[in-house]
């Protein structure tokens, strides 16, 4: 057997919003359009990029890019084509990846499969992608910041499961603002930053774009669990399903979805069914992280 060889890559992580969800609904329909998804989205962007797809297993892909600039470079070509097919999509049949990309050293096999560091910090950083948006690490960032037609939002340094420093993650957006615009809703794009940090002095942010807020009438939950959560938050002190934002009227608000540790606005409880306003300025506490909400 060969020796396992090292070398340093970028990793481009994809994973789809509620496949559990779509599969129930529809199981067939998915699986064509996932399939399609797959040969009209990532296989040509990656293959334009310069990459090699290693694993498409279920609703997950992993590819694997010499350079980072290819490699974000092809996510924002994912998105670009993903907001193109899901335009044609009924929005409850739209299929929404979330993308993380990281650069590290990996252990390569004789098979050319990939495993180490680098990919676990790839499919980690995924979970904090929006869906349909794209998460980066701070490595990924300094080399590619000024070589790419794009714009870094910093969300701060996050805890990732399982990995015991903190890694500072950025958004990705094309500088025309295209990556996926999956509803009709003509509104304003807002975004309200929840910023803060727990008792450890960890910073957590949280970046809600509002349109996307507006057109999800069951609102957008914020939780421990990627796979079922709009807003992934990973911290020991949240549930797995934790909090729901959500327009009421025309009041954004917040409500607790029977979390363990609770959620307070100002220091009053957020309880299941009694959501409270939310509003810029004020201080939201999720577990034990205390953001505060600026435009």
């Amino acid at each position: 057997m060969a020796p396992a060889q090292r070398r340093l890559s970028a990793v481009l992580h994809a994973d789809l919003t509620g496949f559990v969800r779509l599969m129930e609904s529809d199981e067939a329909g998915t699986v064509e359009r996932l399939k399609s998804a797959q040969r009209g989205a990532f296989a040509p962007a990656i293959e334009q990029a310069g990459g090699r797809l290693v694993d498409s297993a279920g609703d997950s892909l992993l590819a694997e890019f010499s350079s980072a600039v290819a490699a974000v470079t092809a996510a924002i070509d994912i998105q670009q084509k993903m907001a193109a097919i899901n335009s044609a999509l009924p929005e409850n049949r739209r299929l929404l990846f979330r993308i993380g990309v990281h650069l590290g050293e990996l252990i390569v096999d004789e098979h050319e499969h990939i495993f180490g560091d680098g990919v676990n910090l790839a499919a980690r950083i995924q979970a904090f992608a929006a869906p349909g948006g794209i998460a980066v690490s701070r490595a990924v960032k300094d080399v590619t910041e000024l070589q790419i037609d794009g714009i870094f939002i910093d969300a701060g340094e996050q805890r990732l499961k399982n990995v015991s420093r903190p890694v500072q993650i950025y958004h990705v957006q094309p500088a025309n603002n295209a990556l996926a615009q999956t509803t009709t809703s003509v509104v304003p794009r807002t975004t309200l930053r929840f910023q803060g940090t727990d008792v450890g002095g960890h910073t957590f942010v949280l970046d809600v774009a509002l349109d996307k807020l507006i057109a999800a009438h069951s609102g957008l939950v914020i939780g421990r669990d990627a796979d079922k959560c709009e807003l992934p938050l990973v911290h020991s002190t949240v549930s797995r399903r934790h909090a729901r934002l959500l327009f009421s009227g025309e009041d954004l608000k917040i409500e607790d979805l029977g979390s363990t540790n609770g959620t307070q606005v100002n220091g009053a409880a957020a309880r299941p069914g009694a959501p409270l306003a939310v509003r810029v300025g004020d201080r939201i506490r999720i577990g034990e992280i205390e953001f505060t909400v600026s435009e």
